[in-house]
């Protein structure tokens, strides 16, 4: 298949990314006609740093798995190779395709069976920067899933995109390691401090928390911070910077100091508004698309705002030329991310959504064991029959926070406007993938366009696992 223009990479991004460049598309598939594109999933080592090499798995002999181009439009097919000794799936984020190949166990589509094979057909869309990662449980593995090394971006063209910049790079925020705590992080220092909480209850739940997922380990693709090679830019570039949160476990925030990121897409989406922010913030799953002016010559780490973080991988070294000194860390000055200001002003409906539906999201501590139980309106999955949308018909989806943890919510096969975010209209910002704050309230506008099973959940691992999702039909 044609992977786009061979000029598309810049040789700054080859530099990032080698492994990255091309698609391989050597197996031929017992199918009467040869394969678009081949994912073999395989056990791969990660070199995170010289004295530090991971074992996990891999699509194509690497993680993360290969850049993936596809034209808008057109159809694709892609054969699954499954090396590995259990079923898999491969979930394609963001994309508007038939459940039956979506990628989840949960809408019907079936699994690549342990030492077998499955055939993807459909077509691409919309254009964006997508993703693509496992969909499989994980449960108590931490083997297992999201947890591996399963991940990869997918651009889909568009063929009417200007390219006005000189590197393109893409940049996946991941952890690596994890292993099970019953530590709290303090989530409002890295949300800038504490905002509102329409949905804290009057009455907390003091009982002790269950095991969570977390790690010490970190990096920016497959290396962590000052284990591989700098982004070297001259003064006066322009960096077009695809940013993906591929963690299982943690909203991450980022900055470049002496730098802003003019936001142009949100989860692959245009934004109304290209406002320049100091930080990127992303919840897992999340993407964002953004032009970076060099203007600022010296060697900047960007990485991490959270000092352990950063320090324990989570960052990459931007060198710019004839400049030879130690990376710079700065903290950024206005380390507040608000989807709101890439929005446009909110005015009066003409037509408000025909139906509203009230999502309410609950832990109960330590409710499966060692682990704790998320519901969604007071019980975990499935929800049969709850969730019914009629083809063609507009909702206003209010997500409830009743929890202490900022939950990353997915919707998958859709894209839904942000409407309100904790009492602050907008209007324009789409999205697949939102971040509703802790004791946060949020609404969404959501268009039912895509019938067949859709599934609805936390795109942190442990909370899906453990109850936090739902399955959407259409009547």
């Amino acid at each position: 298949m044609q992977l786009g223009a061979g000029a598309f990479l810049q040789a700054g991004a080859a530099r990032l990314l080698p492994q990255q460049m091309q698609m391989q598309t050597n197996d031929a598939p017992p199918e009467a006609t040869k394969a678009d594109l081949t994912l073999r999933i395989a056990p791969v080592t990660v070199e995170l740093a010289p004295n530090h090499v991971i074992s996990t798995i891999g699509y194509n002999g690497t993680s993360p798995g290969p850049l993936l181009r596809m034209r808008e439009g057109k159809a694709v097919t892609v054969d699954v190779i499954n090396e590995t000794d259990v079923p898999e799936f491969v979930h394609w984020h963001g994309l508007f395709i038939p459940s039956e190949v979506d990628g989840s166990e949960e809408e019907g589509t079936p699994p690549v069976p342990p030492r077998g094979r499955r055939r993807y057909q459909f077509t691409p869309r919309p254009a964006g920067t997508r993703w693509y990662h496992t969909h499989a449980m994980a449960g108590s593995d931490l083997h297992r899933s999201t947890y591996t090394g399963q991940f990869g971006f997918l651009l889909i063209e568009s063929g009417n995109d200007a390219g006005h910049y000189d590197q393109e790079i893409f940049l996946a925020l991941r952890d690596w390691e994890p292993f099970f705590s019953n530590m709290e992080e303090n989530e409002a220092a890295e949300e800038g401090g504490i905002g509102p909480q329409p949905e804290k209850p009057a009455v907390l739940d003091t009982r002790p928390n269950g095991l969570e997922v977390t790690s010490q380990m970190f990096s920016i693709n497959d290396k962590a911070l000052g284990a591989g090679e700098p982004i070297r830019v001259k003064p006066g570039e322009r960096l077009l910077v695809h940013v993906l949160n591929a963690s299982a476990i943690e909203n991450k925030r980022i900055a470049l100091p002496g730098h802003q990121f003019r936001v142009l897409a949100l989860d692959g989406n245009p934004v109304p508004t290209q406002a320049l922010t100091d930080v990127l913030a992303l919840g897992p799953g999340e993407r964002v698309d953004t032009y970076v002016e060099m203007n600022q010559p010296g060697v900047w780490i960007l990485g991490a705002t959270d000092d352990n973080i950063r320090n324990a991988g989570l960052g990459v070294i931007v060198e710019y030329a004839n400049q030879h000194r130690q990376p710079q860390w700065v903290p950024p000055a206005k380390p507040v991310w608000d989807y709101t200001v890439f929005g446009r002003a909110a005015s009066p409906p003409s037509q408000l959504p025909e139906h509203t539906i009230n999502m309410v999201f609950e832990k109960i501590p330590s409710g499966s064991g060692q682990f704790n139980t998320w519901l969604v309106n007071g019980k975990p999955y499935p929800h049969d029959r709850e969730f019914v949308l009629q083809e063609g018909a507009r909702y206003r989806i209010v997500f409830h926070n009743r929890s202490d943890d900022a939950h990353p919510l997915h919707m998958h096969r859709h894209s839904f406007e942000l409407i309100n975010m904790n009492g602050k209209p907008t209007a324009g910002v789409m999205k697949d993938t939102v971040v509703i704050p802790f004791y946060g309230r949020v609404a969404v506008d959501l268009l039912a366009d895509q019938p067949g099973l859709t599934l609805f959940h936390c795109h942190i691992q442990h909370h899906m696992d453990f109850g936090f999702k739902a399955l959407f039909r259409y009547a």
